[in-house]
């Protein structure tokens, strides 16, 4: 128990929670602990594994877990905290986006010891009449207790049918699999309590629910995402990792420590104190949390490649030895910027470029752009900088020249 409950926002109940721990521990059958991920983009990012690492402590505790890949669920959309309804995904873009959930979500969990199910497996065999049965078992006005529902409602906003049907659906999955415990954020509770009274609707035992705090994003405000562009995603370079940890405010440091590592926990209680007291150097607590999350995800030896690359480009304020060097042949009055960038690898698309340009994160000879129309002449040798981590040379030639 005091594994499951440490760092947790709320358990659903702890008594309901002892007594399955002690009916699982009489008759040597795990629990099954269930958690859902609508695959709606293709990378887990560190929010995501707050309830991935508490997962990890039911299966070394013995439990079973089954994570739920909502291939299903994820061409609804989850409508948790949206003020409008979702786009619906295609079944393509669900199917590609959950293939790489599966490769790392096994970067915490252990893949022996993991249950991986996609809910359409069973959901996309429920006939009109299974839908109507499920629907039946829950009421519009409970819907709308639902504080983002209510909120729409109040304001005249659209509301779908067929979101009133998500968190059935959810609910759904945890029947299939007779969940004994669902694992989720503290924005999932409404979907989670919705799960515990349809079991009960189909005459099952009501799963605990396990609540855990959501991590907030690289500025310290908002819930950590990638549509907001404030998540540090759990595949990305470590330098990326190391950069985007370096640049959280100082507040939520404390938050990432419990949040995120295995460091003990009255080490960190040390450090909070520390910090309150003035004691400890906020930045060398930062580079040791990029650290330590470039190694869990990287290897040790990449998180010190990483601190050395971040002090020679913010400390040192050296150019990296390795940077890119990139030959492009144009016209004789230039490239556009953009596509000089695209052409680099420096980013995806010119549409990507003028972004970074017209949010003042592109610089070439260290000088800022914020003319989305300029042009670099040519000939010429060019540092373009975008953001604070990704460099190129770019050698331009023209066509005259290219021979010579």
């Amino acid at each position: 128990m005091d594994v499951i409950v440490a760092g947790t926002i709320d358990v659903i109940s702890e008594d309901e929670l002892a007594a399955r721990i002690e009916r699982s521990i009489k008759t040597g059958i795990p629990l099954k602990v269930k958690q859902g991920f609508d695959p709606t983009t293709p990378d887990l990012h560190l929010g995501h594994t707050v309830s991935i690492r508490k997962l990890r402590n039911f299966q070394d505790l013995g439990h079973t877990v089954v994570v739920v890949i909502g291939d299903f669920t994820g061409m609804i959309g989850d409508p948790s905290g949206q003020n409008e309804t979702r786009p619906r995904l295609t079944r393509e873009d669900v199917v590609v986006n959950a293939q790489t959930y599966k490769d790392q979500i096994f970067r915490i969990l252990d893949p022996g010891k993991t249950v991986t199910s996609f809910n359409s497996s069973w959901n996309s065999k429920l006939s009109f009449e299974d839908v109507i049965l499920l629907s039946s078992k829950y009421t519009v006005a409970r819907m709308l207790e639902r504080d983002d529902f209510e909120k729409r409602f109040k304001s005249n906003q659209p509301i779908s049918v067929h979101e009133f049907l998500y968190p059935l659906v959810q609910a759904y999955d945890s029947v299939s699999l007779h969940a004994d415990v669902e694992l989720g954020g503290s924005d999932q509770l409404f979907n989670l309590l919705v799960g515990r009274d349809i079991q009960r609707e189909y005459g099952q035992e009501p799963q605990i629910l396990v609540l855990m705090p959501l991590l907030v994003g690289t500025e310290g405000v908002k819930k950590m995402s990638k549509s907001l562009g404030n998540y540090i995603g759990i595949t990305e370079p470590p330098a990326e990792i190391y950069g985007k940890t370096m640049s959280i405010p100082d507040t939520v440091m404390i938050d990432y420590f419990e949040c995120l590592t295995t460091l003990p926990a009255d080490e960190i209680g040390r450090m909070k104190k520390g910090l309150e007291k003035g004691d400890e150097n906020p930045r060398d607590m930062k580079r040791l949390l990029a650290r330590t999350l470039v190694s869990m995800y990287h290897s040790e030896k990449d998180a010190v490649s990483a601190e050395d690359k971040f002090d020679e480009l913010f400390i040192r304020k050296e150019l990296p030895d390795d940077i890119p060097e990139v030959n492009l042949q144009c016209g004789e009055d230039g490239v556009w910027l953009p596509k000089a960038m695209v052409d680099a690898e420096l980013v995806k698309s010119t549409s990507e470029g003028i972004r970074m340009i017209k949010q003042g994160g592109v610089s070439v000879d260290g000088e800022r752009v914020l003319d989305k129309d300029i042009k670099i002449p040519a000939p010429g040798s060019y540092v373009v900088k975008v953001g604070k981590r990704r460099f190129a040379r770019i050698t331009l030639g023209t066509a005259t020249n290219a021979g010579g």
